[in-house]
């Protein structure tokens, strides 16, 4: 316990932590903050304290996953998180990263080899992440299943994640500059909700691809029951292999997982595929700062060959193959409060998901949920949203088409707004 001792003693500044370990040894850690019960986590093992102490990031999430640490009510996991994680925030992440010049640099030649994606690992690792059972995410995401950053316009405290989400779509197809009997290419589709959105507000073509086979036969049966089948085609296909020409490119939360080595082979293909006067955008998870590494927990459990970029690898390699960069936006903490959602969704369906997997897969869940919260909240990732053309007349020479075609789009939909059919308020007012 005395290097975990250690490590807290200089970490918990604010607020009050205890601790018991597996001998019954109570520490404690911080200072009392009127009207706040103090953080109390159980050690139930023996090895659980050194386990956590050599690497806070996978120990602290296997203990947790494996039933050795234990966060006492009211208190759960999410709020250690958040407490550690926020108590870190003046150094950002580092106190919860490997320590030592030797340690960095072996998890960073790790992360190196792991984001290495040819095809047949890529399928793989789109199926370890996204093939798991269609109920788990029923069970947290929005109505339209958007696994990416949920837009707030307004108080996230008061505007649905299906709202949020809605609002993101609008505001990603503004960016597009869509025009009528365009060619869609929807690089990385999920489950098909961005692609049919482009399809009902737009007299387009959309083609959608994507490495998870059951994605693929949900987004073809959503297709079908919208009526939209004849527009939107979506093709069990790695991105390399889609040939033709498209007028506009969609990536939304795609390049986290295509891997630093082959950023130079994803704008080069891109680049080959938009028509002369195209326009690409991309959504992704990104790091407020410099290059990284993916942290050995995440690649391990959830999400394999996975890194977030820093903005100058991505403008550094669009540029070697002829794009031009004609907008950047940052989305501060928006993430954070989508996350925050999607964990208090999971929690409420604790027993389904549990039914689904086991204690140790939904333990596992929300570590990943909360700890990815937190980077969104207290550490330096944001999500950046990049338009790229290859020729500069692509767009209109000013940025008020964006908040014009984004207010058109909101306005039609006004009314429209889906109200998630597991939500336990809209389930008694049907009943």
């Amino acid at each position: 316990m005395w290097l975990l001792d250690k490590f807290l003693k200089a970490a918990i500044k604010q607020g009050r932590m205890v601790v018991t370990d597996y001998d019954g040894a109570t520490y404690e850690y911080g200072s009392a903050s009127e009207g706040e019960p103090p953080l109390h986590i159980r050690l139930t093992d023996k090895k659980a304290a050194n386990h956590i102490a050599r690497y806070p990031q996978v120990g602290a999430g296997e203990a947790f996953m494996w039933g050795w640490l234990h966060v006492e009510e009211p208190h759960d996991i999410r709020d250690l998180v958040l407490f550690v994680t926020k108590n870190a925030k003046g150094d950002g992440e580092r106190a919860l990263k490997p320590q030592g010049p030797l340690r960095k640099a072996a998890q960073k030649l790790l992360a190196t080899v792991d984001s290495l994606n040819p095809r047949d690992k890529a399928r793989k690792n789109a199926e370890h992440t996204y093939n798991l059972t269609r109920e788990l995410y029923e069970r947290f995401l929005d109505e339209d299943r958007q696994y990416t950053m949920a837009y707030y316009r307004g108080d996230p405290a008061t505007t649905s994640l299906e709202k949020a989400q809605l609002d993101k779509k609008a505001h990603l197809a503004a960016k597009m500059y869509v025009q009528p009997g365009q060619r869609i290419l929807d690089i990385g589709c999920g489950w098909g909700g961005f692609a049919l959105y482009l399809a009902r507000h737009y007299d387009v073509e959309v083609t959608g691809v994507a490495l998870a086979p059951d994605q693929i036969a949900f987004c073809q049966e959503r297709a079908e029951e919208a009526g939209l089948a004849d527009r939107v085609r979506f093709e069990l296909m790695d991105y390399r292999d889609v040939t033709g020409s498209f007028d506009r490119i969609s990536s939304v939360g795609l390049l986290e997982h295509v891997g630093t080595p082959h950023y130079p082979q994803f704008f080069e293909h891109t680049a080959r595929l938009l028509a002369p006067k195209g326009v690409m955008m991309s959504h992704c998870c990104g790091r407020a700062g410099p290059p990284g590494f993916t942290d050995k927990w995440t690649r391990k459990y959830i999400f394999p060959g996975g890194y977030i970029p820093a903005l100058s690898e991505l403008v550094s390699q669009s540029e070697k193959f002829g794009w031009e960069v004609t907008d950047v936006e940052a989305m501060r903490f928006h993430y954070s409060h989508t996350l925050e959602e999607w964990y208090n969704r999971t929690v409420l369906h604790e027993k389904e998901i549990v039914e689904l997997y086991d204690e140790r897969f939904y333990r596992m869940w929300l570590f990943y949920l909360a700890g990815a919260e937190q980077s969104f909240r207290h550490g330096n990732m944001v999500n950046w949203q990049i338009q790229y053309v290859k020729d500069r007349e692509a767009i209109p020479m000013t940025r008020e088409y964006l908040e014009a075609e984004s207010a058109r789009l909101r306005a039609a939909d006004e009314g429209n707004v889906p109200q998630w059919h597991l939500d336990p308020a809209f389930r008694e007012a049907a009943e």
